[in-house]
C-alpha cells in the first residue's frame, strides 16, 4: 500500500509515518500544493497512492481545497468508486462546519488530533486495510 501524509508539523509527520509503517510505504509532504502534484505525479506514473492522511491547516493550499481538488481531478480522468485514493482528514479543527465540509468533498475519515495509534487502527480497520507481514 502507498500512503501520502500531508502536514506542515515535521514532527506530526513523521510521527504518523512511524505508525504507518506496518501499513505500507509512506511519503510525506509539507504543503497543500505539494501535495497535490505529488498525488497527480503518482497517478500519471501508474504508482497512485491508496491513502492520504491530510491536514487542514496548511501553506499554500488548505487541506479541503487539496481534497476538493483530487476529488475533481479523479472526477476529470474517469477514476471512480474504490479505484480513488482514501482521504483521511488529520487536523485539530474538530468544529462542525470543517467535520461537514470534508465528508460533503467526500473524505473517508477524520481524526482529531493528537493523532495516536489506536485512532489510525480504527480509521485503517474501518477502510478495510491490515497491518501488512513484517
Amino acid at each position: 500500500m502507498r500512503i501520502l501524509i500531508v502536514d506542515d508539523d515535521v514532527t506530526s509527520g513523521l510521527v504518523m509515518q512511524k505508525m504507518l509503517v506496518r501499513y505500507g510505504e509512506t511519503t510525506i509532504t509539507s504543503d497543500g500544493r505539494q501535495a497535490l502534484d505529488v498525488f497527480k505525479e503518482h497517478i500519471k506514473g501508474k504508482k497512485p497512492f491508496d491513502l492520504m492522511f491530510l491536514d487542514i491547516m496548511l501553506p499554500e493550499m488548505d487541506g479541503q481545497e487539496v481534497l476538493k481538488n483530487i476529488r475533481d481531478f479523479e472526477l476529470e480522468n474517469a477514476i471512480t468508486g474504490s479505484d480513488g485514493i482514501k482521504i483521511i482528514m488529520t487536523t485539530a479543527l474538530d468544529d462542525n462546519k470543517n467535520i461537514i465540509s470534508a465528508f460533503r468533498s467526500q473524505c473517508e475519515g477524520y481524526i482529531v488530533k493528537p493523532v495516536s495509534l489506536t485512532k489510525i487502527k480504527n480509521q485503517m480497520n474501518t477502510l478495510g486495510f491490515t497491518e501488512k507481514t513484517l
